[in-house]
């Protein structure tokens, strides 16, 4: 079992459905912004992470651009969730598409 890549497009499409967006990226570049919703995934934060998603729930996982989040999602089916997918473009690849963001600002 591996994840799946998907569009910004996909990926917010399934955001709207209940799927889980996992941000990867540094807490500077979250904090100042992020696709709408977005869960700031660290290693810090994967306890609370895990109460929150079931392991058949649809995980989609962000980074800058579509590279790390390839590992994490990895990382994430050898935890044993099951519907991982991985953003091609990552965050630059969302807001090349106009979707929806939240900023500090």
């Amino acid at each position: 079992m591996s994840f799946k890549e998907i569009s910004p497009e996909q990926a917010w499409e399934m955001v709207q459905n209940g799927a889980m967006l996992a941000d990867v990226r540094d807490p500077q570049r979250f904090t100042y912004s992020h696709a709408k919703g977005a869960f700031h995934l660290t290693n810090q934060s994967f306890l609370q992470f895990e109460e929150l998603v079931d392991f058949d729930s649809p995980i989609i996982v962000s980074c800058y651009h579509g590279v790390s989040s390839r590992n994490v999602a990895t990382f994430l089916v050898e935890q044993g969730y099951e519907n991982v997918f991985s953003v091609i473009g990552g965050f630059d690849g969302w807001v090349k598409a106009g979707l929806p963001i939240e900023t500090a600002y």
